[in-house]
């Protein structure tokens, strides 16, 4: 499956999302489609081997819409292109309103064919998109809220056009068509302002990245556009110049400003073979760098792409508004012919049969049902990936904010995952000296080669313990060459050194290998109540000598959980440390339950447990946490974890700060209120204004401005959503 985003011009409504995905979905290889209104763009999953673009493209085109290249489309010029076609149509009906509903007829000579000149130019010029894309949609039996506009302006206009010519004398109805047209092309040009407005967290992301940048060809400095860098260039960044592409300095050092992407307010001190990323600002010295991921593949490109996927993905509430819509256009098409029946079969006046009927035809808006959620998610996530949270889609965001367990892993998660070697027990126990003789055993090791043992076969391991023993061993003089290495998540590691198998790990992991450590579970138990994590070391299966590391609880951790826990949730940590520790571990840090000694599979077994009980989010970073996360119903991922990890969550924290777990829970509680209000908005504006417009108890050119105006009270109710504190 490949997946295809296309940027669509002329989307209006509801209807219009829904037309795009059934056109998508009903090509062959299509998987998935997912149109969002107020980004307007249609994401598409799909077989290349069975479908094309190309065909994609035509679907969505043969609905009356546009696809356009990135490139080619400027929002803000379309937007001034919509104003500008508002106010030519604002220029025009300003006099037909006048000369129709103002001055007494007969006041301006030829004043009915003056106003019905002009009515006409507003009504097939600047009107045109309405008649062409019903027109578009009747082909495939489909209909819009275009459909809406055109018969409705239609039916005042032609009825005008006939009393003019066979009924003379009759009051006319052309300002009604006109205002109509002019008051939802000004309401267009609202929500366009609004969208841009909601879009903000994209445009400021995407100009974190320079437009040029300097590069070595030939001995020679050359500036070049972003674009054309590719890798294994060597670019040179000056003082104050934003960063263009990932990449390795290998020339220079300096102060990098990476505040844009991780949210650290502190420059990070770079030197040759450190890395720099896309969108981050040099602030003192001037380097030179290699670059190592250029397009698509940069930290910032990454980052933009979650924020767009978030925002074009539909969170599971938008399913209501969906179905609302899929049957709202024939349904007020069909109110809007009984309302002329009986207003024609009651009274005989057609002039207040065709009133009423355009009245329901204006006044309905699935445009306001349409922009609901997608505002809302769309404001939400950028005011997230302003924080450091990133949301990969819309469901992750609402499901959050319903969540009722708070699971955490606690190596890396709730500690800093940064822990120090604090002490080597030696084999002390007389009977295994005794043994130390025998030609199977090499007897009982000293501290600096426990330490030194233990470093040879933690160098190939990722868990942070392994840092805190590679660190203590002094890497750089491990002498020792490891054979058949082997690593155990949740366990520990293996090796054979100089002919000998080594073993370091856990109580799971000895007990396992029926390796008796009752010797040393005196030194166990005092190491662990102090909080420390243990690590035995085996040597021929027998225990050599004990090595134990403290970790260090993160500054804000306790905050993070006591504020989860006011707000009414419950607080699991999962770890595969010692119960001891972990209990140490939680007792500090106000975690409710705690379960330890789990490998990865035991995490994933407590997980589904809980999710049989409520919706669980698993907050963690590393490989043994990647299951645990893909399986709950949010996971939320450190990016300064393990790829694994950062791939299986559904939100990624940019900073190594558990407080954001606290403010993505409140921003997904704040936003999924506003899409409520939304769906508040949009339902009881149409359920209280068809009925009036039906009953006669709404002007047309009324109905007609709070038609438009709802779509944009909407959008502004999102956007309040930016004032909301966290």
């Amino acid at each position: 499956m490949q997946k295809k985003r296309f940027k669509v011009r002329g989307m209006h409504c509801e209807s219009c999302v829904l037309l795009i995905e059934r056109a998508l979905k009903k090509q062959k290889g299509v998987f998935d489609a997912v149109v969002n209104l107020t980004t307007e763009y249609a994401g598409v999953t799909y077989d290349p081997e069975v479908t094309t673009e190309k065909n994609l493209v035509k679907a969505i085109e043969s609905k009356g819409y546009k696809v356009v290249a990135e490139s080619e489309y400027d929002r803000d010029l379309e937007t001034r292109r919509l104003g500008l076609k508002a106010l030519f149509s604002a220029a025009l009906a300003l006099p037909v309103f006048l000369l129709g509903m103002v001055l007494p007829r007969g006041t301006v000579e030829a004043q009915d064919y003056i106003v019905f000149a002009l009515a006409t130019v507003i009504q097939f010029a600047l009107g045109w998109e309405f008649y062409r894309n019903t027109f578009v949609s009747l082909k495939s039996l489909d209909t819009g809220m275009d459909t809406l506009v055109a018969l409705g302006t239609s039916a005042a206009y032609f009825y005008s056009v006939y009393l003019l010519f066979f009924e003379s004398g009759h009051h006319l109805y052309f300002e009604t068509s006109s205002v109509l047209i002019t008051v939802i092309l000004f309401g267009r040009w609202l929500e366009a302002r609004a969208k841009m407005s909601a879009s903000d967290a994209i445009k400021k992301l995407m100009d974190l990245s320079p437009k040029t940048a300097t590069v070595i060809k030939d001995g020679a400095e050359k500036e070049i556009i972003t674009n054309e860098i590719e890798k294994g260039d060597i670019l040179v960044i000056k003082p104050g110049g934003s960063i263009p592409v990932d990449g390795i300095i290998t020339e220079g050092s300096s102060a990098v400003d990476e505040s844009m992407i991780t949210g650290e307010p502190v420059p990070v001190e770079k030197k040759a073979g450190d890395t720099v990323k896309s969108g981050t600002i040099n602030r003192t010295g001037a380097f030179r760098f290699r670059a190592e991921k250029v397009g698509d593949e940069t930290t910032l490109a990454a980052i933009i792409r979650l924020v767009q996927d978030a925002q074009g993905s539909k969170a599971p509430v938008q399913r209501l508004a969906d179905k609302i819509a899929s049957v709202f256009v024939p349904s007020v098409l069909g109110i809007a012919a009984a309302t002329f029946a009986s207003w024609l079969l009651l009274t005989g006046d057609a002039a207040k049969a065709i009133t009423g009927a355009v009245a329901v035809l204006v006044i309905a808006c699935p445009c306001a049902l349409g922009l609901a959620t997608p505002a809302a998610v769309m404001v939400g996530s950028g005011m997230g990936s302003a924080l450091g949270v990133l949301f990969k889609n819309a469901a992750a965001l609402e499901r959050l904010a319903k969540a009722k367990f708070f699971v955490f892993d606690k190596t890396g998660t709730i500690t800093a995952g940064r822990p120090e070697v604090t002490d080597v027990v030696e084999v002390r126990n007389p009977d295994f000296r005794l043994r130390a003789a025998s030609p199977d055993f090499a007897g009982v090791r000293s501290r600096e080669q426990i330490l030194e043992i233990a470093a040879a076969l933690e160098k190939n391991s990722e868990h942070p313990l392994a840092e805190a023993v590679i660190k203590a061993g002094g890497i750089s003089n491990l002498k020792f060459q490891i054979l058949n290495f082997r690593a155990f998540p949740g366990l520990g590691v293996e090796g054979v050194i100089e002919g000998k198998k080594f073993m370091l790990g856990n109580r799971l992991m000895m007990k396992a290998a029926e390796i008796d450590t009752s010797a040393l579970e005196a030194d166990i138990d005092i190491l662990e109540k102090q909080g420390k994590t243990v690590m035995i070391l085996a040597e021929e299966n027998k225990p050599a000598g004990l090595i134990a590391a403290a970790d260090t609880i993160k500054h804000n951790a306790k905050e993070a959980i006591i504020k989860l826990k006011s707000a009414g949730k419950t607080v699991i940590m999962l770890t595969g440390d010692n119960e001891t520790t972990a209990k140490s571990i939680a007792s500090r840090t106000g975690v409710d339950t705690v379960l330890a000694g789990l490998l990865p599979e035991n995490k994933l077994a407590e997980i589904e447990k809980l999710q049989a009980s409520g919706l669980t989010v698993m907050v963690g970073d590393g490989i043994n946490d990647a299951p645990a996360l893909a399986k709950a119903d949010v996971g939320i991922a450190l990016s300064s974890g393990t790829d694994a990890a950062m791939e299986s969550g559904d939100v990624v924290l940019m900073k190594n700060d558990l407080m954001l777990v606290y403010k993505a829970y409140m921003l997904s509680k704040k936003t999924l209120s506003k899409i409520k209000q939304n769906l508040f908005l949009a339902f009881i504006y149409n359920i209280i204004g068809i009925p009036l417009a039906a009953f006669g108890l709404l002007n047309p050119m009324i109905a007609g401005t709070a038609m438009a105006l709802s779509s944009v009270s909407v959008v502004t109710n999102s956007l309040l959503l930016r004032r909301q504190r966290l």
